[in-house]
């Protein structure tokens, strides 16, 4: 029996884990965070087409919620000079080099992808809207709160990477969401199913062995 209870014990522990690095329990952003961030980014935006202000509105409405970015990208298929080389290279290949980077500290602060895949055609329902730019990838990036998001953006390794991002690519816009409807298990339920499906297995395998 103590067997058993180690097995269901250490599932329970490992899902108590995930949950600690998954769910955010810092609770909204704070007036003071905000005006620390913001102050720390100011000069950031000359020349990007991004508002302060639009940044802020939205800093400050945390809900200490969960949210999901969603990114277009136009990447640069041309070639221009690796910031780290000097040498000629794919401003894709960049593109995905910052992507490399910018992967581990997603993961590192709680985020992950949802859904990133490569557009396979031209706009099919569009109405008062821009033309379309020629996107070429698009990507669902799940956020464990804002606080996360400007802890991100702060990381020395996502500054580093920074560069590489604005060679790669052309064209771009985010903005954040939150889901209302979905088929996709949650990671809060898809891995509490797999560490009981281990544990139940675990536990049969032991059941076989005292026979």
């Amino acid at each position: 029996m103590t067997a058993e209870l180690i097995i269901w014990g250490a599932a329970l522990l490992a899902y108590g884990g995930f949950r600690w690095w998954y769910d955010n329990w810092s609770g909204p952003l704070t007036p003071d965070e905000i005006d620390a961030f913001l102050a720390r980014m100011a000069g950031h935006f000359e020349g990007t087409g991004n508002s302060p202000e639009t940044l802020r509105t939205f800093l400050a409405a945390d809900d200490g919620r969960e949210f999901v970015m969603l990114n277009l990208v136009k990447a640069q298929m041309a070639e221009v000079d690796d910031p780290v080389t000097g040498q000629r290279v794919q401003g894709f290949e960049l593109l995905k080099r910052y992507s490399r980077r910018f992967m581990p500290v997603l993961l590192r602060n709680g985020g992950h992808p949802g859904i990133v895949g490569r557009k396979v055609g031209g706009y099919v329902d569009a109405w008062n809207t821009e033309p379309d730019p020629g996107w070429t990838v698009f990507g669902l990036m799940r956020y464990r709160s804002r606080r996360d998001m400007i802890k991100l953006v702060m990381d020395p390794a996502f500054t580093a990477g920074h560069p590489d991002k604005l060679l790669g690519t052309l064209a771009t816009f985010s903005f954040p969401t939150q889901r209302v409807i979905s088929v996709y298990l949650s990671p809060r339920i898809s891995v509490a199913l797999l560490l009981a499906l281990i544990a139940a297995l675990s536990h049969l395998a032991l059941l076989k062995l005292a026979a």
